[in-house]
């Protein structure tokens, strides 16, 4: 079968590899849309295991089923995660699942960006969910990430009404923004350095767009009539961003940490300002089975809708022009990879 065998963010090669087969209790699952997620092109993180083939946002179909396989039939439509907690260890059962060491060394087989994947038995018990008709291919390659933003809003305790603004505005705080209009949010306030992207954000539902610049704490006073935001989302991984959420959350506000930073990033917090002002600061990484179930269900109710931010679509041969324009991040939001063309 043919992959996309990434070897950096400017070498991605058209490959060929055996097709596996699924062993008992295992899935095989032919890949119709797999999307590029930005953490695809992080070099610091993937080229220490290149070659390799990446993706994790895939939906597909079902090829063929191991044996003792029941929930699942040939033809399915399905969404697979790549990672799935055992959920029975201490971090699982005290609702940390991203925390779990399964989930952190859980992976289906050779990765999205390639005709079929083996869908291990582990994966098939907490991991495959079958694509309610209203959603698309190209709908299910947005519940793995959306899935992590959905964990973001809970780990947050987001409420409706009031102000979030999203730091960022590529795909993530995209995302972010999104969902934050789906639950209500009183205003959304969006940064970026792209003047594609505010427009973009604003576009998606951005009440106020900023420039990022030193400015940017006094300008979402400005636009939330002389207040700091009550829900302050960081969706990149500058250290500029990091520092401009502890200027502009306000009292009793909380900051999401959602993007991950590069290894080694240190930033100083200004733990008294925070600790007079009743802040709180989390972080989020991947989404657990429930975050998808209800993810699946925001997607399917149209509460959320994902297709109108792909930009571009890619044959597997081509699959190395999208992770081009993902790793430029400039004039692409969602780059989506079809297999099997």
């Amino acid at each position: 079968m043919r992959v996309a065998m990434y070897y950096n963010n400017r070498d991605v090669r058209l490959e060929e590899m055996p097709k596996p087969e699924a062993g008992p209790g295992e899935l095989l699952v032919k890949v119709v849309s797999s999307g590029i997620c930005g953490s695809d092109v992080m070099e610091w993180y993937r080229i220490k295991r290149a070659p390799l083939v990446l993706g994790h946002e895939i939906a597909g179909d079902i090829e063929a089923v191991g044996e003792g396989v029941e929930e699942y039939k040939v033809g399915d439509r399905v969404f697979v995660s790549h990672h799935v907690p055992c959920m029975k260890c201490r971090y699982c059962m005290s609702g940390h699942h991203s925390t779990c060491d399964t989930l952190r060394s859980t992976n289906y087989f050779p990765g999205g960006f390639s005709e079929h994947i083996r869908v291990p038995a582990i994966n098939l018990k907490h991991g495959v969910f079958v694509l309610p008709e209203e959603l698309t291919y190209e709908d299910g390659v947005f519940i793995e990430p959306m899935a992590c933003v959905v964990r973001g809003f809970k780990l947050m305790r987001f409420f409706p009404g009031k102000t979030v603004l999203v730091l960022g505005s590529g795909i993530a705080g995209l995302m972010n923004i999104k969902l934050a209009k789906a639950m209500d949010a009183g205003r959304v306030i969006a940064t970026d350095v792209s003047q594609y992207r505010l427009d973009a954000a604003k576009r998606f539902g951005a009440d106020a767009v900023i420039e990022a610049s030193e400015a940017v704490p006094a300008l979402v006073a400005e636009a939330n009539d002389g207040r700091k935001a009550d829900f302050v989302i960081v969706s990149t991984g500058a250290e500029q961003a990091m520092l401009q959420a502890f200027d502009c959350v306000d009292r009793g506000g909380t900051i999401l940490m959602f993007a991950p930073p590069m290894p080694g990033t240190e930033v100083c917090i200004p733990i008294g300002d925070l600790w007079k002002d009743e802040v709180t600061i989390t972080t989020t990484y991947a989404g657990s089975p429930e975050d998808i179930a209800d993810t699946i269900e925001l997607l399917r109710s149209g509460r959320v809708k994902v297709r109108d931010m792909i930009t571009h679509r890619f044959g597997l041969a081509d699959a190395g022009k999208g992770f081009e324009l993902v790793a430029k991040a400039q004039d692409s939001i969602k780059v989506v990879i079809e297999p099997q063309r």
